[in-house]
Parts: C-alpha cells; sequence; structure tokens
C-alpha cells in the first residue's frame, strides 16, 4: 500500500492557507490539514460555502482550528487584501484553486480568467505572503494537461484567439515554471514544490460545459468522472504528500503512481521539457511581476 492520509505527520504549531478549499480536492486537502493540527485557512471566493464547509470539518474533528476568509483570485484587489489580513507565519501555502475549460470571460483586471486565476493570481498572492512564508511550503497545483500547453506570450491573454482546452493548457505549464523558478530564485528562503492530483471526480470538469450550455458535453464530463476518475479523496493525496513530506526536495513535481499518472498513491513525477525551459520561466517571472504589480524580494 502506498502512502496516505494517515502518513501526514502531527502538524501542530503550524499554518496552512489552502486556496479553493470549499469543494474537490482543497476541501479534502485543507481537512486533512486540519485535522493534523494545523490552522488552517480555507481561502475560498464563496465564504457561506467556505463557513458551511468549515462547519463539516470541526464537526468530524472537533479540536480543529479552521477559518474562512474571502479570497478571489480572478480579482487582484482581492488577493492584496486577503494577504493584508495574515498576520501569522505561513507554513504552507497550497495554491490549488483554479478553472477549468471555460468560455472565453476575463478576470476583473482583464486577463483571460483561465491565465488570470489558475497562475497570475497565485503567481501574486504567493508574491504578497512572501514576508510570512520565510522558510515555509509553497504547493501549487498543476495537472497532466501542462503536457499539451504552450506559452503564447505574443498572445498569454487569448486576445487574438482563443481555444478553451489550449488556455487551460498554457496555464497549468505556467503553474509548473512558476513553481520550478520560484525554487531557483528563492533558495533557502523558502520549499517551492508542485502536485497534481490525476484524473480525480470533482466539480471543476463539469464548470465549463455548465457554463457553455452545453448539456451533452456536461453528461459526458459526468460519466467520465463515474466510470475512470478516482476519488476527490484519492486526487487530493498528491497535494497533501507535496505539503507535508519531511526533507521533500524543492523542485519536486508530484502525481498519482499510476498509469498515465491518472490514478494511484503519490509519487514524485517527471514534467515536460517546456516546463523546465528556464528561458521561459525567467520571461513569465517578469511579465507576471509587470501584469500583477507585484514584486518578488529575497532580501
Amino acid at each position: 500500500m502506498g502512502w496516505t492520509a494517515a502518513d501526514i505527520p502531527d502538524l501542530t504549531g503550524k499554518t496552512a492557507i489552502v486556496t479553493g478549499a470549499s469543494s474537490g480536492i482543497g476541501m479534502i486537502a485543507a481537512g486533512e490539514l486540519a485535522r493534523r493540527g494545523a490552522a488552517t485557512v480555507l481561502a475560498v471566493r464563496d465564504t457561506g460555502k467556505g463557513a458551511a464547509v468549515r462547519d463539516l470539518m470541526v464537526k468530524a474533528a472537533p479540536h480543529a482550528s479552521i477559518e474562512v476568509t474571502r479570497l478571489d483570485l480572478a480579482d487582484l484587489s482581492s488577493v492584496r487584501q486577503f494577504a493584508e489580513g495574515v498576520k501569522d507565519d505561513v507554513d504552507i501555502l497550497v495554491n490549488n484553486a483554479g478553472v477549468m475549460a471555460l468560455p472565453y470571460q476575463k478576470t476583473a483586471d482583464g486577463f483571460e480568467m483561465q491565465f488570470g486565476t489558475n497562475h497570475l493570481g497565485h503567481f501574486a498572492l504567493t508574491g504578497l505572503l512572501l514576508p510570512r512564508l520565510r522558510g515555509g511550503r509553497v504547493v501549487t497545483v498543476s495537472s497532466t494537461m501542462h503536457k499539451r500547453g504552450r506559452m503564447r506570450f505574443d498572445d498569454l491573454n487569448s486576445e487574438l484567439s482563443y481555444r478553451r482546452w489550449d488556455a487551460y493548457s498554457q496555464s497549468k505549464l505556467a503553474n509548473l515554471l512558476f513553481a520550478y523558478e520560484l525554487q531557483r530564485r528563492a533558495g533557502e528562503a523558502l520549499t517551492s514544490v508542485a502536485a497534481h492530483p490525476g484524473y480525480a471526480a470533482t466539480n471543476l470538469q463539469g464548470a465549463g460545459p455548465r457554463l457553455s450550455g452545453n448539456r451533452l458535453e456536461q453528461a459526458g464530463m459526468w460519466l467520465a468522472n463515474l466510470l475512470f476518475a478516482q476519488s476527490a479523496e484519492r486526487g487530493a493525496l498528491p497535494l497533501l504528500y507535496a505539503a507535508t513530506v519531511p526533507d521533500l526536495p524543492g523542485g519536486s513535481y508530484v502525481g498519482p503512481d499510476g498509469p498515465g499518472e491518472g490514478r494511484g498513491y503519490p509519487t514524485i513525477v517527471s514534467s515536460t521539457a517546456a516546463s523546465h525551459d528556464e528561458e521561459a520561466a525567467a520571461r513569465l517571472w517578469s511579465v507576471s511581476e509587470e501584469l500583477t504589480g507585484v514584486r518578488y524580494s529575497f532580501d
């Protein structure tokens, strides 16, 4: 048997922030971190939904310390407000929230929604929390879809053309470029790792078809989840492994150990050559600082 949530060490005295923690793998991961003793912040867009999730978590683990705070990664003013409210040192930051294969939309700041939410929002959040993350661990959630991604630096916000799966894949490649570059720049100041859940059954898959009004595709996604996906509990394991395994090397990428990394127990996996392109990573970093106005300093 492989690594499971039962292998998470005692996290008493640590503080964790999980974005997108009101559903899916983010909710499962946050609940397990809290169960193991971490003071856990559910960083969510809908605080009403987050409060309901918190109540369920506390019912299951009465000793858990769980706070719900609003964070909309598609709005940089919300990201700044959230970061300003974090007063304690952060030991674990899980950059989990994301959107997938949406019809073309823009964030509050005019970025294509998938690139803006999945990458730029987390880039800004991590940079703004940097003074609180000294010695901490940052887990950025990517996807096997990064393998078909390419950085369209001439059209990052898909203003010239938009294909929803291409935009999603680009954002997931950007997640990995960011995670690896963060470790290179941070050195010993923090540990940056990445993870992906494999094919996990969550409500993420149905969001795009639902917004598009495509009932056939929505039904197809539901059926695929039913037949092929692993549970959200299993999908959360790579995130938890990446967040809690002692002495995990910076720059690691964790995913399921099964065929195609679709399901299984967490292990260190590899990513594409494009995700290790240091020139592209440096370029993305520079563009991200310019677009978000967030400058990193490791001094």
